[in-house]
């Protein structure tokens, strides 16, 4: 079986256009979240999100492609142009046959789907833009990044709500553990931040009423989520293909586990049993036992419910060993990404492993008797992270894990 390895990331989020400027907002805990800007937000129930600023899509890209995309598309190709960047990939001769890509979505094109309604319900069928549907589909990102690279490796997208892109990760792992291909560009995209996305999260009591200092994952005064926007991409490389280009290896990926909690269409197993599954299955799939894991990235949605399930399920797949581990939620400065956040968070664990950094949990304000472990309250935390575990659940009772190592030859 290939050994799979990290080779290049990228990223683009409400703390900056880049993996590495997103990175350092992060380690310094800085927020994204702040007044809505790009719609106006006079009728949606609540005013506040995490959006990403100052991003002009002609510049960023080419200006013709720009103008036949979605928003969501448009930061799939900034993430997945800067991981490939990153890698030199697309620098080495390689077999354009031999490389797929899984840019994954739980939504797709939702800007667009808002825009194109109210274009037919005012205007008729005739004044439908001819790109609608290859902007709305949730693939369009993975078959629009093949086009413009020229990649005919396996393409295709995961939906699987908020676990979608640590899922596509996963899918794109066993891709290359089987053989099918040499390199993936694997990842996750989503911009849900709109009035009507923002509207449905609220109406079914999930996103926070509080105007600032939130979301607060694990917190005794948690209320609810803060939706944010983004992409996270990765380049995965079977270790042999790496190392005959000489590329420069930033870690291994060596687990995924995935479950159903066959439990409730919107909220997670009280006891947390649907994602310990997916945990064990993890440390089962990387072969490491808890003592092994020197961090965990936390779902940490800062929802009452899920928050508590997460803990639960963390002491429940690591026993006592989980009030040793650092767990901490990084939507707390992201907001929640939806189908992004868990290709994000991969991006952050390989970067927490490469500069020994365990991200903080922002907006930590009182101590939860039901959320009791370590979660790196308010301040990032510096200590050695071999080891490290991304954790993904989405509505649906999807569970998707994620397990990231040094890379050691």
């Amino acid at each position: 079986m290939n050994r799979v390895v990290i080779t290049g990331f990228g990223a683009i989020s409400p703390l900056g256009h880049t993996a590495e400027t997103t990175w350092k907002g992060i380690v310094e805990g800085r927020s994204g979240v702040g007044p809505i800007v790009h719609f106006d937000p006079s009728d949606a129930p609540v005013k506040i999100a995490a959006e990403v600023r100052d991003f002009d899509p002609e510049v960023a890209l080419d200006r013709k492609l720009a103008r036949r995309l979605d928003r969501f598309q448009w930061f799939a190709h900034v993430a997945a142009n800067e991981a490939l960047e990153h890698s030199g990939l697309l620098t080495n001769g390689v077999d354009p046959k031999r490389v797929g890509i899984i840019v994954s979505s739980g939504i797709g094109g939702l800007d667009t789907i808002i825009e194109q309604v109210l274009i037919y319900k005012e205007e008729g069928a005739r004044r439908i833009s001819p790109f609608a549907i290859p902007r709305i589909m949730a693939n369009g990102a993975s078959g629009t990044i093949s086009i413009e690279h020229g990649l005919r490796g396996p393409s295709f997208s995961v939906a699987s709500a908020c676990a979608s892109g640590s899922d596509g990760i996963g899918t794109a792992l066993h891709i290359l553990r089987s053989g099918a291909a040499d390199a993936m560009v694997a990842g996750g995209s989503e911009t849900g931040v709109s009035s009507f996305g923002i509207s449905c999260f609220y109406r079914i009591g999930a996103y926070s009423s509080k105007t600032h200092d939130t979301p607060s994952p694990f917190s005794g005064d948690r209320d609810g989520l803060v939706m944010g926007e983004g992409a996270g991409v990765l380049i995965l490389e079977t270790l042999d293909h790496a190392k005959e280009r000489g590329a420069t290896i930033h870690a291994e990926l060596i687990g995924y586990g995935g479950s159903s909690d066959a439990y409730h269409i919107t909220a997670p197993t009280e006891d947390g049993s649907g994602s310990a599954l997916a945990i064990s299955l993890a440390l089962q799939d990387a072969k490491i036992n808890p003592e092994d894991i020197d961090y965990i990235s936390a779902h940490g949605t800062g929802t009452p419910l899920n928050d508590a399930s997460e803990t639960l399920a963390v002491k429940l797949a690591l026993g006592e060993q989980a009030y040793n581990i650092p767990i901490s939620s990084t939507k707390s400065m992201t907001g929640h990404m939806m189908g992004a956040t868990g290709a994000l968070e991969a991006v952050f664990c390989v970067q927490a492993i490469r500069d020994s950094v365990a991200p903080p949990t922002i907006n930590y304000h009182e101590p939860d008797e039901v959320c009791d472990l370590d979660y790196v309250p308010n301040v990032a935390r510096e200590m050695p992270i071999r080891i490290a575990i991304s954790n993904a659940f989405g509505f649906g009772g999807h569970n998707s894990v994620l397990v990231f190592k040094r890379f050691e030859d």
